[in-house]
């Protein structure tokens, strides 16, 4: 396959490994983020500085999108100077932002009129998955251009899997995200009650984290609670942002969620006592503060 030109935009806590892994395969990568500084791995690698979304844009055969928040990506690809505007004839749009699945649809919708492709492609796995290229990649678009993006997904990700038409994939993480809010808050409460109970909590996960009780989150985050490190692998204000978007689609589909309900006003109150920039399990700092 000829060498492509890809773009990548926003190069936070996993978009810079991300796109590291797309370099490292040999295309060639164009880059764009706020802060020029974080991409200076990048330009070691052979990656080239352009300094607006537009210039990307402008050059690229692929362009993928790593923001933090949907009014992020409403920016990069809406008006004038967006990427639907100035995206070459028959470029591929690809966002990895978790961001609403309404939203998604728009984008496909607009890119579509102008003869450009377009997923929504959010992740799972965390910094450590960008990383290792491991992640988890869900995908909502066309079957057409998706198995035209997918060589370069499966770069970043080892479970890259098409789940439907536009908006599938942001509907996907946000039962992903409905699904760990569930894991960690029940995580957090066993290693509460274990502690009042008198026992041991590393004694304890011997017990039961390989059971019926096993998860993710027990084996990895609960190890990170106790020795008290609570650097970030995903923000706690952006794990919020998730939360909050699933509501609203589950508002919209009229469907009830009382977990997802309270994990929303918990990881808010975390917000509100100044610690969204934590990472998500830090939570426990909650229930070890009496403030849950």
């Amino acid at each position: 396959m000829p060498q492509q030109t890809i773009g990548f935009i926003g190069l936070g806590v996993m978009g810079g490994a991300m796109a590291g892994h797309l370099r490292a395969s040999g295309e060639r990568l164009l880059v764009y983020t706020r802060t020029k500084s974080k991409a200076q791995l990048l330009f070691d690698a052979g990656a080239e500085w352009r300094d607006t979304p537009k210039k990307v844009a402008l050059e690229c055969d692929v362009i993928f999108t790593m923001v933090g928040y949907p009014s992020d990506v409403e920016e990069i690809y809406f008006g004038p100077d967006g990427l639907i505007e100035n995206a070459k004839q028959g470029a591929i749009l690809v966002d990895m932002t978790t961001s609403r699945p309404d939203l998604a649809v728009r984008i496909y919708e607009a890119a579509k009129a102008k003869g450009l492709g377009a997923l929504d492609a959010p992740v799972s796995g965390g910094d450590v998955g960008a990383k290792n290229a491991s992640l988890t990649i869900m995908v909502g678009g066309d079957e057409e251009t998706f198995q035209r993006a997918k060589p370069l997904l499966e770069e970043m990700g080892k479970t890259v899997i098409r789940q439907g038409g536009p908006g599938a994939g942001q509907h996907t993480k946000m039962a992903n995200q409905i699904a760990v809010a569930g894991n960690l808050l029940g995580a957090v409460e066993a290693v509460s009650y274990a502690k009042k109970a008198g026992l041991d909590p590393r004694h304890m996960l011997l017990s039961i984290a390989n059971g019926a009780a096993q998860s993710w989150q027990l084996s990895n985050n609960v190890p990170r609670m106790l020795d008290g490190n609570f650097d970030p692998g995903f923000y706690i204000k952006h794990f919020l942002k998730d939360l909050r978007i699933a509501l609203d689609s589950a508002h919209s589909m009229r469907v009830e969620l009382p977990m997802l309900a309270l994990a929303e006003q918990l990881f808010a109150k975390m917000v509100a006592e100044g610690m969204g920039d934590l990472s998500t399990h830090a939570i426990y700092l909650l229930y070890e503060r009496g403030l849950a």
